[in-house]
């Protein structure tokens, strides 16, 4: 069997090895040719998965895609062709979640201010946006959701217009599928409009695809008004985002809120599940087999953390600030933006510090936010 896997996506060879040969490919520029004889093939978002690429495969038994959206993915083409399809919703939401929250605490105390006591709203409320509230309202912070096909289909959550959040929020995190028709297209939610209604001194913050704000109206709004502040980790025309607007964000990074070693695990392994289950085979393999150690075994908590001692455990973590740095210095460069993702390994979760405090009680929101080993 011949399992084509783009190059970036992790763990595939102790997960897939046993099930046949695998061949990487750059799955931004995989073209007909490279799959026509494979057998499996998975994907991420940045390879378009249609007729015109596997036209000359008779033979596909699975495509996999190990990505919460399925936008890149003609789903219509390959039920037609009755080749079963599976992506990997939630693998990455925590990974998400844990970055917007560690963003908005890298702006609270770059700006001399407090999470605290602000009110967020949520763009989408799905498995991201849904982890994101998890790690605000853990810390105690009023949490506004906006999510209209969700509240049309009956979530039991209580949900907001777009209007209210705009009124009240003092930050906006978007967390929404990429639709560019229907009632609640997302295409340029964000238009000129909207991006001039914000309140005074909002912080936006974008993790989920770029073209849900018009970037080019995004510059020219930002110029006018410095009280905005931006963490953009998607972009229009990725992988080449507009040097004029990563020069103008607070935070910019390329596309990897999700690229945890956590989230990347879940979404390989999701598939490899799904191709045993396909081939009848047992999955034999292990999640957790895959994580290496924490450089960190634990941490002892001698007092309860303040908002700055939260974020300096945050950064033990994952230095948000890192990531930054190094793509404001090699975006520019050739495939760097593709680059940085693809060496992009280091990223671990919450979950990954184990904390230790005498008074367990005392410290429950931290194993709300996520991190392991809270109490003795």
């Amino acid at each position: 069997m011949k399992i084509v896997v783009d190059e970036n996506m992790p763990f595939v060879a102790p997960l897939f090895g046993e099930l046949g040969e695998i061949v990487s490919v750059n799955g931004r520029t995989l073209t007909a040719q490279q799959v026509a004889d494979a057998d499996v093939l998975l994907v991420r978002s940045v390879t378009k998965v249609n007729a015109a690429l596997l036209e000359s495969n008779q033979k596909l038994k699975f495509v996999g895609s190990a990505t919460i959206g399925t936008d890149h993915v003609d789903l219509a083409y390959l039920d037609a062709r009755n080749i079963p399809f599976s992506n990997a919703p939630g693998c990455n939401a925590t990974a998400v979640g844990e970055f917007a929250f560690i963003a908005m605490l890298e702006l609270a105390q770059r700006f001399d201010s407090s999470l605290k006591g602000k009110v967020v709203g949520i763009v989408g409320a799905g498995n991201t946006g849904t982890a994101a509230a998890k790690c605000l309202e853990a810390y105690g912070i009023e949490v506004l959701l906006n999510d209209p096909i969700k509240e049309a289909q009956g979530d039991p959550r209580q949900f907001v217009s777009l209007d209210a959040i705009m009124q009240r929020a003092d930050i906006i995190s978007l967390h929404v599928p990429i639709t560019r028709s229907g009632e609640h297209k997302t295409h340029h939610l964000f238009d000129e409009a909207r991006l001039n209604a914000l309140k005074p001194h909002t912080w936006l913050l974008n993790c989920c695809r770029g073209d849900v704000i018009d970037n080019q109206a995004l510059i020219r709004v930002k110029r006018q008004r410095d009280d905005l502040k931006l963490v953009l980790d998607v972009w229009e025309g990725e992988p080449n985002p507009l040097p004029e607007l990563v020069a103008l964000a607070e935070m910019a990074t390329p596309h990897i809120a999700g690229y945890s070693l956590e989230g990347k695990a879940r979404g390989t392994f999701m598939l490899y599940q799904k191709v045993c289950e396909l081939l009848t085979l047992p999955a034999t393999k292990n999640l957790t087999e895959l994580l290496p150690l924490f450089r960190i075994g634990s941490m002892q908590l001698t007092t309860i953390p303040d908002e700055k001692g939260l974020l300096a455990l945050a950064r033990c973590v994952y230095d948000l600030r890192d990531d930054d740095n190094l793509f404001r210095k090699t975006f520019l460069n050739e495939n760097g933006f593709d680059k940085m993702r693809k060496n992009h390994k280091h990223r671990r979760e919450f979950s990954a510090l184990a904390l230790a405090y005498k008074d367990q009680s005392k410290v429950d929101w931290l194993s709300n936010l996520g991190f392991s080993g809270v109490g003795r």
